[in-house]
């Protein structure tokens, strides 16, 4: 998930229509990806706009597929297409501690352990084993967020992680 004006995550996004009733596939940043609909209601991007809708909807094969307040036909879900998906932080469970999720790291700045600069978290990705975190600087860093092993320090308040990590690799 990605943090957008500070206060709200992007949870994905539109792909398209579904079907004739103005049902919707959805791309989801959540894990397991169906949870997605379980976070409403979603504020929905629409250019420089938040509109709130709620929503409802299940996984289908391996989509997300949703059913949007007011979103009644086909060519009103067409028009969604593209649309990102925010929620308000306050709407995710709370997590245990030593627990984060990925909008609390995106934007911190990665340092090794003497303090040498890496770069800032410019986005996650799930590999099966650990999350990578990817890293912006002065060359782009994929570093395993393995906590304990590599990630040996997250302090969200002064927006930084301290890494084992060498600045050659």
């Amino acid at each position: 998930m990605s943090q957008h004006d500070d206060d709200l995550i992007c949870v994905g996004h539109i792909l398209g229509s579904q079907g004739i009733k103005g049902w919707v596939r959805v791309f989801s940043n959540t894990s397991p990806r169906e949870n997605i609909v379980g976070y409403g209601p979603w504020l929905l991007e629409l250019g420089d706009e938040f509109k709130t809708v709620a929503v409802s909807g299940r996984l289908q094969g391996k989509n997300v597929v949703a059913s949007i307040e007011g979103i009644e036909d086909r060519t009103q879900a067409d028009e969604l297409t593209g649309c990102r998906i925010f929620i308000k932080p306050e709407q995710l469970p709370r997590l245990e501690a030593g627990e984060y999720y990925w909008s609390d790291l995106i934007g911190l700045s990665v340092e090794t352990l003497q303090g040498d600069p890496l770069g800032e978290v410019a986005s996650m990705m799930e590999t099966g084993a650990d999350d990578v975190m990817v890293l912006k600087g002065e060359r782009e860093r994929l570093i395993p967020f393995a906590v304990d092993h590599i990630v040996r320090e997250v302090d969200l308040v002064n927006r930084r992680l301290v890494v084992d990590w060498s600045t050659e690799y």
